[in-house]
């Protein structure tokens, strides 16, 4: 065997230290799978003094990442700091010198990912960013390999473990929004400021880089239509159950004939559905092929152990091809500019909770509202309000109809003499309905 193949990490926190601990306890069994050692030499951390044990290791450490990611004596470079600056230009510099790079960026990747791999590709070295949405499930590499002989018609996910835990506790144990949220922030699985989590920021990230890879195009994270879940109520949740719902935060790439549709937000989802199941803090995604029909996978989306997974075998992949001086992997062109579907031409059922006046005519004139812009209602259901009595939830879901319709029966519905409030609107995916 050669020389061994020296790696640098930029960033040390969970995911970092975790990645280090897995090359230094596996050193032996890695040789001899990827056929080179893998020998840890620097890494970027933002309190060297923090770090005198790893030091005294010999670990060379630096508060520039920038300064390791050009460093002559590594071959490859681990990005794990997260956000975009100086992560964006430490891949970016670490590419230019000629160094392979693994990362779980998904922000950077969603946004500059194209670019960055077009230079890794000019270079003759890799970029790989198996960990950059999934998590531990493989599901870049299914996209790329796996999966290349067929033409994706969609992909289904869920691929925030803090919403998907908030869900499950607001529909499992009837929490409030703000409970939900205190429980993951106590349990680590929110940060102090979850904007990027609960209003779909960080899913659309994500989809962004699996509809690139899924269609073969270049998707921006502003072409992923988003929403939160801060409308969310406990009793949406058992209004959804008795429909034979449940809600989750579906991220949603599909062709149609007007292009692409690209969606987060909450969903209704049939109980049957596979995505139903789907629980806590795991993810999953389902992508649907010509030849394949319907594939889906399942796992840890975040955490240490499953996040570490990922960036080790990405390493353990690039230094084998190294070691075998095998060409790297050539990445698939990209469509620079797709066509996407307009959100408002989009056919889809729709959940309404409405908070109305608990009067007569409220019915009537809600329903010529509908009836005026030809959007049918499957049912209604009225229950109390649970704090003003005075008013009531009004409980409408309709069939097929565009989404324009429905923002227009809103607006008409907040201009209306009854005061009709829309407490949450939420999209049905379950095939029931001409979609």
């Amino acid at each position: 065997m050669g020389e061994s193949l020296g790696i640098g990490l930029l960033g040390l926190g969970v995911v970092g230290g975790g990645v280090l601990e897995a090359l230094q306890a596996n050193a032996q069994a890695y040789e001899q799978r990827c056929g080179r050692g893998l020998e840890v030499r620097a890494a970027a951390v933002r309190d060297v003094s923090s770090r005198s044990a790893l030091a005294a290791n010999g670990l060379s450490l630096s508060t520039d990442p920038a300064e390791v990611a050009t460093r002559d004596d590594l071959d490859i470079i681990v990005e794990l700091m997260g956000g975009e600056t100086p992560a964006s230009e430490c891949i970016e510099a670490a590419l230019s010198a000629g160094k392979s790079v693994v990362t779980a960026n998904k922000e950077v990747m969603a946004k500059r990912g194209s670019a960055l791999l077009s230079l890794a590709e000019s270079r003759g070295v890799e970029l790989r960013y198996e960990a950059s949405v999934g998590g531990g499930i493989p599901i870049i590499g299914v996209l790329q390999r796996e999966l290349q002989a067929n033409e994706v018609s969609s992909v289904r996910a869920i691929i925030n473990g803090t919403t998907n835990y908030m869900i499950t506790a607001m529909s499992r144990d009837g929490l409030s929004y703000a409970d939900a949220l205190g429980d993951a922030q106590r349990l680590g699985y929110a940060e102090a400021d979850p904007t990027n989590d609960v209003d779909g920021i960080d899913a659309a990230y994500k989809l962004a880089i699996l509809a690139s890879l899924a269609f073969h195009a270049e998707v921006a994270p502003n072409d992923v239509y988003r929403e939160g879940i801060r409308s969310l109520a406990a009793r949406d949740f058992v209004h959804a159950r008795d429909l034979g719902y449940a809600i989750r935060m579906l991220a949603t790439a599909r062709r149609t004939p007007t292009g692409l549709d690209l969606r987060v937000h909450p969903t209704l989802v049939p109980l049957e559905d596979p995505m139903a199941g789907v629980e806590g803090v795991l993810n999953a995604v389902s992508v649907s092929g010509d030849l394949i029909g319907s594939v889906m996978l399942e796992g840890a989306g975040a955490g240490s152990g499953a996040t570490s997974s990922a960036v080790v075998a990405d390493i353990l992949d690039v230094a084998g091809r190294m070691a075998s001086s095998q060409e790297p992997r050539q990445q698939r062109r990209l469509e620079s500019s797709p066509l996407l579907a307009s959100l408002e031409d989009i056919c889809v059922r729709t959940y309404l909770r409405l908070e109305v006046p608990d009067r007569a005519g409220v019915l009537a004139e809600l329903g010529a509202v509908f009836a005026a812009e030809s959007v049918s209602i499957a049912s209604v259901l009225q229950t109390p309000h649970p704090e003003h009595s005075r008013s009531a939830d009004l409980i409408v879901t309709t069939h097929a109809c565009t989404d324009g319709a429905i923002d227009r029966v809103l607006d008409k519905l907040a201009h209306s003499s009854s005061l009709i409030e829309l407490g949450v609107r939420l999209r049905i995916e379950d095939g029931r309905d001409d979609q």
